[in-house]
């Protein structure tokens, strides 16, 4: 979600910027574009509130109703700043005229549940594996391009064995949003390993301090993989979220490590940054021009310095609808047909470009990354039917 509120911020504020610069003039697109390529390329630290805890009730909270609040499934929220967390389930009941929604209150986590500010996730689950879920976990680190990388390791139930799964967090997201998954793969049987990548808090930043789109981060997940390798995977299933399937799939095409991965799980993955970027651009009424002339900026030498990159971001690169025939690994792709940030139409059509390779499963109402959340049951089933097979 963070990555979805900081796009969204971006295509704002350059629709800002373009408004106020004479919208016909060359040098008023140019600033429009770069503001809102750098916004989108530059990691967010600060997340504000984004909830009102209205009431607190004997099992239930009242919330104020928002684009989020309101989906049915298991959520989180975050108290006192990030300090606190609480897990809440389903919608009990819903007051339109007054803009509110109570919420089932499934457990508190850390902090203090009380009427105030609070910000909504999608986790649902917080802390290390072993605190969240109570799967025994080692903390490891691995050599990366830029340092030492840290990691989370859940061991397979009889031990770390050949068959390990590698998991992918968003953009702006924390390694938190990857446990939804770990007990199913744990029951399968893969060993998990959950890596960081450049730019995550905490961890090195990339030469410029901006993300890539995946197109240097893919560094650092080839880099977990071959740490897996080194331990003894023999087998390696990558699970990636929105940009960390964007970046599992430049792995999958630049690595020549990628011939040890036999499956690929996709949920909400960017299929086409480009169509990404187009539809923001069109949801926050860019000045004409300024989206397309942003993914310019981004993939030539004449616009690093505008961007600040120190790579160029070539976003053509990351369209695997148009590059469909250059993919190898069977995949389960998981899209919500009412997915707000990464719209679903490049995942459908990059599943009816390659049924030989795709398993699409589409989802109605989860919102963006949510598919687990509104419906538990059929994601695990799934996943688990598509990680156990041959």
């Amino acid at each position: 979600m963070a990555e979805a509120k900081g796009l969204r911020r971006a295509a704002v504020a350059a629709a800002a910027v373009g408004a106020t610069t004479t919208l016909a003039s060359a040098a008023g697109s140019l600033a429009a574009a770069a503001y809102f390529a750098r916004r989108v390329l530059t990691p967010e630290r600060q997340r504000p509130d984004d909830t009102e805890i209205l009431e607190v009730r004997d099992g239930r909270v009242l919330l104020s109703a928002t684009d989020e609040t309101v989906v049915p499934g298991r959520y989180g929220l975050w108290l006192d700043g990030g300090r606190g967390h609480v897990r809440i389930g389903d919608p009990t009941s819903t007051d339109v005229a007054a803009g509110t929604v109570e919420r089932e209150v499934l457990g508190v986590d850390a902090g203090q549940l009380r009427p105030g500010g609070a910000r909504f996730n999608g986790y649902h689950y917080v802390g290390t594996p072993e605190q969240a879920l109570g799967l025994p976990t080692e903390q490891v680190t691995f050599e990366g391009e830029l340092g030492r990388m840290p990691a989370w390791l859940v061991p397979a139930p009889g031990g770390p064995g050949t068959r390990w799964a590698v998991l992918v967090h968003g953009r702006g997201a924390q390694r938190q949003e990857t446990l939804r998954a770990l007990p199913t793969l744990h029951a399968a049987g893969w060993t998990s390993l959950v890596p960081t990548y450049r730019n995550d808090e905490d961890v090195p930043a990339g030469p410029d301090g901006r993300y890539n789109l995946g197109l240097s981060e893919w560094r650092d997940l080839e880099a977990a993989v071959e740490h897996a390798v080194r331990s003894g995977a023999r087998e390696v299933l990558l699970v990636g979220w929105s940009m960390g399937g964007a970046i599992v799939l430049q792995f999958l095409d630049r690595s020549p490590t990628a011939d040890v991965v036999t499956k690929v799980v996709l949920d909400g993955p960017v299929i086409d940054w480009g169509d990404v970027l187009t539809h923001h651009a069109h949801l926050h009424r860019l000045p004409k021009g300024v989206g397309s002339l942003s993914r310019s900026m981004m993939g030539r030498a004449w616009g690093k310095r505008f961007v600040g990159v120190h790579e160029s971001v070539d976003v053509a690169l990351t369209d695997w609808v148009r590059r469909a025939d250059e993919l190898h690994h069977p995949i389960l792709l998981i899209h919500s047909a009412d997915d707000e940030f990464v719209p679903v139409g490049p995942s459908r059509a990059l599943a009816a470009r390659r049924p030989d390779l795709v398993t699409f499963e589409e989802w109605r109402v989860a919102r963006h990354c949510k598919e687990w959340n509104t419906d538990p049951e059929r994601w695990e089933r799934v996943v688990t039917d598509f990680v156990s097979g041959e």
